[in-house]
């Protein structure tokens, strides 16, 4: 059910995803530097969370388990640590439409039991009712519409399947006040001096357009998945949404 070799998927996106897969080509060799300077290393403390979270899926052999808009591969390892080591687990699908951060990525996965596969996470290779669970770590907010993002996420999972969204949010409060000096001032600033500038500014703006826990929960019910919830992580600058098929 699961094509195995790692093709390449053409699928025609319109031009702001373009321009969203070539920054992301741009900045990968340093995005994991970035990434956890920039969070002060408590981004490895979110993936193992939302790990846990479902680790009764992952330690089932046979569950086909997919993980959407990989990255560099960093919560996909996070999820293979609580994946049986037998000969019959199945591998853990690593999906990005970014060539240059999957390849990143494939760096990491030589000798594991991971699949990688470059494709758009709105047009997925797979067929439907195939997965038992879905993760996205901070790649989800990217997608071009999220509305179509959680329709394909619902076609490819099989009944009684989960989905673990881990993505940032943008806080209330005095916290949020902090947050936003931090993202807008301060975090553009450091990635122009190590990166790509224009990419450190992208972030703030991709979050502050993405949906607030209530209204992402409303559009995750929308999409015909049920027991929806979201669990906020440090603060609320970041959070899992968890969420199941019927």
């Amino acid at each position: 059910m699961i094509p195995t070799q790692p093709p390449t998927i053409s699928t025609g996106s319109i031009q702001p995803a373009d321009d969203v897969r070539t920054m992301f080509d741009s900045i990968a060799g340093r995005y994991d530097l970035l990434n956890h300077v920039l969070s002060a290393g408590i981004d490895h403390l979110w993936w193992r969370r939302t790990a846990m979270a479902v680790r009764d899926t992952l330690i089932r052999p046979e569950a086909h388990v997919l993980d959407l808009c990989c990255g560099t591969g960093d919560m996909t390892l996070a999820l293979l640590k609580h994946r049986p080591s037998t000969s019959s687990t199945a591998p853990i699908v690593a999906v990005d439409f970014s060539h240059n951060m999957l390849s990143l990525g494939n760096v990491k996965f030589i000798g594991k039991n991971v699949l990688p596969l470059e494709a758009d996470a709105l047009h997925l290779p797979l067929p439907p009712s195939s997965m038992d669970l879905i993760s996205s770590a901070f790649g989800f907010r990217n997608l071009s519409s999220y509305e179509a993002g959680l329709a394909e996420l619902f076609r490819v999972l099989r009944p009684g399947g989960q989905i673990a969204i881990l993505d940032c949010n943008q806080p209330d409060g005095v916290v949020g006040a902090l947050y936003n000096l931090y993202f807008k001032q301060i975090l553009p600033r450091i990635g122009a001096l190590v990166s790509d500038a224009s990419a450190y500014t992208y972030l703030p703006e991709s979050v502050a357009r993405f949906p607030r826990p209530p209204r992402m929960l409303e559009l995750i019910h929308n999409a015909g998945f049920v027991d929806a919830q979201w669990t906020s992580y440090t603060f609320g600058v970041a959070g899992l949404y968890l969420a199941t098929k019927p």
